[in-house]
């Protein structure tokens, strides 16, 4: 009778059992667990294999513990007996597949140096092909001084969003995206907003790619062409290794009829537009590859970006020994060649440098797989000197070594690219190699804009045919217009880094930090003028694209 009426967890057993949990013997896996994964139910080369109802069961199991109570209240915490050993650990995805886990926790974490190149990786994007451009917007001297505050300024706001979900109390954050943290903060609108600006950084990144798509596919085109038919590219604005497609454009002279009079060779520049024919050929490759349920084959060339990156940077190193460094220093003032050092287009270099050093949006996933979690604000700010380091040599050896004279500073293009001859080999090369890696990431940034947008509005990545081939339409009629009626891709860039820039760089970081600090009583004036200033510079930076 005494046993009956004795409460199923006694004060001496939850503290034996808080105090076994909390000693390092709990965290010994070698105890009995006696529920597994059969190996049968393994994913190994069939993407169809199905788990097991033992292992639906053991999943169900886990959900239900930790269901019971919050994750700081470790009494219902799931026993022993629940939990499986390392090497039967598997992750379920949610079409009910099981993936083995390889090893410990170790077996995911990257170290250190492999960590400070994925982030690299992620940020050199399209934006290093705008930054001499950039800073010839900004002047030289103020150029490299905005690029090292940009980068020191990015770098703390991505540093307040890694920090955002540690310092809420007495909830699991451990699965937490930044977008997860807002809706803590702001509720259903602060999850939006993030959503939002999110979009906008991949939408404006996919508009960017078609445009460059469609200008290195003319460009590949023209080459080939050029090349079977023996035809020079024409003199005019050219010193031979670097053209002035700004005095080009500018002038009266038809660079199709001086390059050959033949009725083929017109022909050929009717059809291989860069600007009325071939952003609608790119529909035809593109469009039905943005359909495919699953990314996963084209995440398989994601090593294409760091190549494309290195051999930029060799031939950028080789182009300024052969050319040289042309420079002169006129502070306020520009003159026929050079421009001055201080210029008020300032803020369109800004507004590129808020789209170079985004990554704001996935920075918390990507520390997550780092092996040593007490080296990330290491680590994060040593990937962060890289790029910043990576963004200044392109951008000064290129700004330097164009010939000034012949030609001004003003003919560089937002896509330095440009400012070299089609008939250029090295540069023919890496037009090819770009080309085919946006073909390859084009879709990646797609299957992402699909999961964020039909995840919100249908839950399900893929609801239907219909809606993701409406989508797609969408998204494809967005790049078409702007490469056929606005391929200016500094512009772009500059509006749409400025844009998503706002929220996700600046306001909802700053905000975040000074609403944590507010709620712990830790909240003070230095602190809440510092981050009121990012906020104002984020509106500043949108607004000055608009005026400047």
């Amino acid at each position: 009778m005494d046993d009956d009426l004795k409460p199923l967890i006694s004060s001496e057993q939850t503290s034996e059992s808080s105090d076994r949990r909390d000693s390092t013997d709990f965290l010994d896996f070698k105890a009995k667990r006696p529920f597994h994964v059969e190996p049968k139910n393994i994913v190994k080369d069939d993407p169809q294999e199905r788990v097991s109802s033992e292992a639906s069961i053991l999943n169900s199991r886990l959900h239900y513990y930790s269901r019971l109570t919050g994750s700081s209240d470790r009494l219902l915490s799931p026993p022993d007996h629940v939990i499986p050993q390392p090497e039967e650990i598997y992750i379920y995805s949610p079409l009910g597949t099981a993936f083995k886990v390889k090893g410990g926790d170790g077996a995911f974490k990257n170290p250190s140096i492999v960590t400070i190149f994925a982030i690299w990786n992620t940020m050199m994007g399209t934006s290093i092909l705008s930054i001499p451009w950039g800073i010839k917007q900004a002047g030289f001297t103020l150029g490299v001084l905005l690029l090292s505050a940009m980068g020191l300024l990015t770098l703390y706001c991505c540093y307040r969003v890694l920090k955002s979900s540690k310092s809420i109390p007495y909830v699991d954050t451990s699965d937490w995206e930044f977008p997860d943290v807002c809706k803590y903060y702001f509720g259903k609108c602060g999850q939006l907003s993030s959503l939002v600006f999110s979009l906008v950084s991949l939408i404006g990144a996919m508009v960017v790619y078609w445009v460059l798509m469609s200008n290195f596919l003319y460009n590949t085109g023209k080459f080939v062409y050029n090349y079977d038919h023996n035809i020079s590219d024409p003199n005019f604005g050219t010193n031979n290794s670097v053209i002035c497609p700004y005095q080009i454009h500018n002038s009266t002279m038809d660079i199709h009829i001086t390059s050959s009079n033949d009725t083929s060779d017109a022909l050929f520049h009717f059809w291989w537009s860069k600007t009325n024919t071939i952003p609608f050929y790119l529909i035809i490759l593109l469009l039905p590859l943005l359909n495919f349920r699953s990314a996963s084959f084209f995440a398989r060339f994601t090593f294409l970006g760091t190549i494309s990156v290195m051999y930029l940077i060799f031939l950028v190193t080789l182009k300024a020994i052969q050319l040289g460094f042309h420079l002169e220093f006129h502070w306020f003032h520009s003159n026929q060649f050079f421009v001055a050092e201080f210029r008020t287009l300032f803020p369109q270099l800004t507004g590129v440098l808020t789209l170079a050093f985004f990554i704001h949006n996935c920075i918390i996933t990507l520390m997550k797989n780092n092996r040593h979690q007490e080296n990330n604000i290491r680590d994060l700010s040593v990937a962060y000197l890289l790029v910043g380091l990576t963004y200044l040599y392109v951008g000064v050896l290129i700004f330097a070594a164009f010939p000034s004279p012949p030609f001004s500073k003003d003919c560089i293009e937002p896509n330095f690219l440009d400012n070299f001859p089609s008939s250029d080999v090295l540069v023919f090369i890496a037009r090819a190699c770009l080309l085919f890696q946006m073909t390859s990431v084009y879709p990646l940034l797609g299957y992402l804009a699909r999961v964020q947008i039909m995840g919100y509005l249908f839950d399900n990545s893929y609801p239907s045919f219909f809606h993701v081939i409406t989508l797609n339409i969408l998204i494809v009629a967005a790049g078409v217009l702007m490469a056929r009626f606005y391929p200016d891709i500094g512009s772009i860039i500059r509006y749409s880094g400025a844009t998503c820039g706002l929220a996700l760089v600046f306001v909802l970081p700053a905000l975040v930090h000074m609403i944590s600090l507010k709620r712990q009583g830790e909240l003070k004036w230095p602190s809440a003028i510092f981050h009121s200033l990012l906020i104002l510079l984020g509106i500043a930076n949108l607004l000055g694209q608009f005026f400047m």
